[in-house]
Formats: structure tokens, sequence, C-alpha cells
């Protein structure tokens, strides 16, 4: 049967997100189907320095078997 699992960060921890992912895969062992992932952009925030972004959302969505 086939299942997902959905993995959410932001983009400035792109490296824990890969970590996180990997060692997920690691442990159990699925066998994975399709990964497919997006980032959703932030918009402008007024800060001290004028118009800056915040970091934007990123998920990834991976189809599985157990």
């Amino acid at each position: 049967m086939q299942q997902v699992r959905i993995f959410k960060s932001i983009e400035s921890e792109l490296v824990a997100l890969e970590e996180e992912v990997n060692e997920w895969l690691s442990k159990s062992g699925v066998k994975v189907i399709n990964i497919t992932g997006n980032i959703a952009a932030q918009s402008a925030s007024a800060g001290p320095l004028g118009g800056t972004f915040s970091a934007s959302d990123v998920l990834l969505f991976v189809l599985y078997e157990k």
C-alpha cells in the first residue's frame, strides 16, 4: 500500500532537512516511489533596513511503500 510522508522546513535550513529525510529513509527501509517538493516564496516585510524577506517554507512529499 502506498503512503505519504511530508517534511516541512525553511530554505535557510535545507541541510538539516536533507539530513532528516536521509535519516528517515535509512532507518525506515521504505521503497521510495516519488519525491516532490515545493517552496513557498515569502513576501517582503518592512524591517529597519527596508524591505527584507523572511525564509521561505519548503515542503517535501515522499510517496513510498513499506
